[in-house]
């Protein structure tokens, strides 16, 4: 018996061990986007993820969180940084079995709507956006925070012509006078506030419960069966991060994210200085991923039902949040 046992211990090991081969990657695909500096850039340049997780990466950027939910979908993606949270809770709503691993970024001033100057429409009387044009990405954090506002001040969004654009897009469109308000992030915003005014600002947002952060998420099928990769590559993650936050690198990271982002230099420290980049152990507590960020989700989530983006929501978007890979990674 106990010569049988010892045999099938070691044919069971063996099996293990051959199936843990045959998933064994060379390469993955991670997904982000332009003009959206952040520190992880920092790391993509100088190679560290190749070096600490022993895989080729393969860098893919995106305009949306929708299309890197898409990529996810197909196999084509296993990470993807800073999606949106809208994108993530819209994905997950319909079934798509992703997980948030991390709180990539905090930013409540670097997405919002902008309103066409000449029509000099402010906080204080937006209610004549009724009947107006605005280009708005779909699904997107820019979405959610569009709707948030309209509610807000009242207007009615079946009387608006709302068109789904990508930022970039909407930027170009808004600037030749084709939009009256469009909404968006990063470099898009930038564009746009040079012909418009935002109705309210980051910290006006915030106090209508209006949060703006992107995660980092992956198919809960790439996070089951890398778990170690994940949680390097989350590692060297929270140490660009820290690295940014600590201060003294930053002159030295600086012109380096900005080349990778697209972006000068100028414009990259002016967008940063908007982020915040919360700590492996901040995230990890109840503000975010210990029980906020599902709340958050949720509430997304009965937002766009209300407004008809999406069917139904989940009961609850608990399982729709990992965090053993960060918190392996914090303890490495």
């Amino acid at each position: 018996m106990r010569t049988t046992t010892f045999r099938t211990a070691v044919a069971v090991a063996a099996l293990m061990t051959g199936a843990q081969a045959a998933h064994a990657l060379d390469e993955i695909t991670v997904a982000y986007f332009l003009e959206w500096p952040m520190p992880f850039e920092y790391a993509k340049v100088m190679g560290t993820y190749e070096q600490e997780m022993g895989v080729k990466i393969n860098w893919r950027s995106f305009d949306t969180g929708t299309a890197m939910s898409a990529a996810m979908a197909s196999g084509d993606v296993q990470i993807a940084v800073s999606q949106g949270v809208p994108p993530f809770v819209v994905a997950t709503s319909a079934g798509q079995d992703l997980q948030a691993v991390d709180v990539a970024v905090s930013y409540a001033e670097n997405d919002n709507c902008v309103v066409r100057t000449d029509l000099e429409i402010t906080k204080d009387n937006a209610a004549e956006l009724a009947g107006k044009k605005v280009a708005v990405p779909i699904g997107t954090a820019a979405h959610y925070g569009f709707l948030k506002q309209m509610s807000h001040f009242g207007v009615d969004i079946s009387t608006m012509e709302i068109v789904d654009m990508a930022p970039p897009d909407a930027a170009a469109a808004f600037a030749q006078g084709s939009l009256d308000m469009a909404c968006g992030w990063g470099g898009a915003l930038r564009r746009m506030l040079e012909s418009g005014n935002v109705l309210l600002t980051g910290a006006e947002k915030e106090e209508l419960g209006i949060l703006v952060f992107d995660v980092t998420s992956v198919p809960a099928s790439f996070a089951a069966e890398q778990p170690e990769l994940l949680s390097k590559f989350l590692k060297v993650t929270a140490d660009a991060n820290a690295m940014w936050n600590e201060g003294s690198k930053q002159a030295e990271m600086l012109p380096v994210i900005a080349q990778d982002a697209g972006m000068d230099e100028t414009a990259t420290a002016e967008t940063m200085a908007t982020f915040v980049f919360p700590s492996a152990e901040d995230q990890l507590s109840a503000k975010w991923l210990g029980g906020g960020a599902q709340e958050f989700m949720k509430g997304v989530a009965d937002v766009f039902v209300q407004a008809g983006s999406v069917p139904a929501a989940l009961d609850s978007y608990d399982n729709a949040v990992n965090v053993a890979p960060l918190s392996s990674a914090a303890g490495m």
